[in-house]
């Protein structure tokens, strides 16, 4: 489980393929003193185990179902990363609560630039989702914890205030750029309880 606030950059440092697994070597910036073999990490939002680590960097493993899921599949050598370490029951909650399973992507079709020097970004949405994005409600866009300001029913808009920007990935969004979405679980656990209650009153 994280809280959607981005601890780190990551760097890729090294990337193989093997029998359709794509395997990363990412150096953070600063030692992650408390991170041992086995421990989950947010990588672009994605829940993945760390199978090795130095005092300079962690090797993680994507599968092909998370490779055609999220955007690690587009990732190569260079390439920057948001990061998170799992969430400790004693800390405090400064997003809203993530798992780190990736839903889909959505592709930014917009951004603007406003006078407070925030970025206002409009991103497509499968519209298999739709239905759980509420206006001031929450998602995670490769990892990050973002409050929905317009949702529709194939895209909405969110805002990139300064500091958001530096330090996470979105210095590097673009027109087109692929983004990893996950919608708040309540509402999924929300509409699958409802689902049962209307089902059991038949």
């Amino acid at each position: 489980m994280f809280s959607g606030i981005v601890e780190a950059i990551g760097t890729i440092i090294q990337l193989s393929i093997n029998e359709g697994c794509k395997h990363f070597t990412i150096a953070p910036p600063f030692v992650l003193a408390d991170l041992n073999v086995g421990d989950s990490i947010s990588v672009n939002g994605v829940c993945l185990t760390v199978t090795a680590f130095t005092p300079s960097s962690f090797n993680v493993t994507a599968v092909p179902e998370t490779l055609r899921l999220t955007n690690l599949d587009q990732l190569s050598e260079g390439s920057k990363v948001n990061l998170e370490r799992a969430m400790q029951l004693n800390q405090r909650v400064g997003g809203h609560y993530v798992q780190g399973h990736v839903d889909g992507m959505g592709e930014i079709l917009e951004i603007t630039n406003d006078n407070s020097n925030a970025l206002l970004v409009k991103i497509s949405l499968p519209q298999q989702f739709a239905k759980y994005l509420v206006t001031k409600g929450y998602i995670a866009i490769d990892g990050m914890s973002i409050t929905i300001i317009t949702a529709t029913t194939d895209w909405f808009t969110v805002t990139f205030i300064p500091h958001t920007q530096a330090v996470t990935v979105v210095s590097q969004y673009n027109k087109g750029t692929k983004v990893n979405l996950e919608v708040d679980m309540m509402s999924k656990q929300l509409e699958k309880l409802l689902g049962a209650y209307t089902h059991a009153a038949k």
